[in-house]
């Protein structure tokens, strides 16, 4: 199938399937995770965005495009479930029931503290903030695509870019900050 570009040319597109989506796992597992703080609800919300988007047929011009559009479902995902669980009455947990599923943060567990102080400093973002360190830093987009999904210009996204970064450093404090900044990013 081919979708009729508006500047007078035929684009290809193509329709995703599980296959194309498991070349983003990775990314989208990282953005998840800086959106909810933690690995598992990461996992969940790249599960539930999969399942949404193989629920029915999705057309697709390019690679890049492709990303961006998953980035956005996964993002909107995340803000339907946010709002389902506003809705809900909350169990509350006390520190001796929680338990370590991770068994890399048992291994190297201040690498994990550090990764985990990251996220956390990530998830306090700003929304369009968060959006435009997620989408450079952890998915790899440029510029120009990040801009387009977020529906912003590229000079935005480049400001949003260096202010978020300033706020996250910010957050980790000052020396050992940058340094774990640089590190994990």
């Amino acid at each position: 199938m081919e979708a009729i570009d508006l500047h007078g040319g035929a684009r290809p597109t193509r329709q995703l399937s599980p296959q194309s989506l498991a070349a983003h796992t990775d990314r989208l597992l990282r953005a998840a995770w800086a959106l909810t703080g933690s690995r598992p609800d990461a996992e969940d919300l790249v599960q539930e965005t999969f399942t949404r988007v193989l629920s029915r047929p999705r057309l697709v011009r390019d690679q890049p495009s492709e990303l961006a559009y998953l980035l956005r479902v996964l993002h909107n995902t995340f803000l339907s479930g946010r709002r389902d669980a506003a809705r809900r009455p909350r169990a509350v947990a006390t520190l001796e029931e929680v338990q370590v599923l991770d068994r890399r943060a048992t291994a190297a567990p201040q690498r994990a503290a550090e990764a985990g102080e990251l996220y956390d400093a990530i998830a306090e973002l700003p929304e369009g903030y968060r959006q435009a360190l997620v989408a450079v830093d952890m998915l790899g987009l440029s510029y120009g695509e990040t801009g387009r999904s977020l529906g912003v210009r590229e000079a935005t996204v480049a400001t949003r870019l260096f202010r978020a970064r300033q706020m996250v450093v910010g957050r980790l404090g000052d020396g050992e900050g940058r340094a774990r900044l640089a590190a994990a990013v």
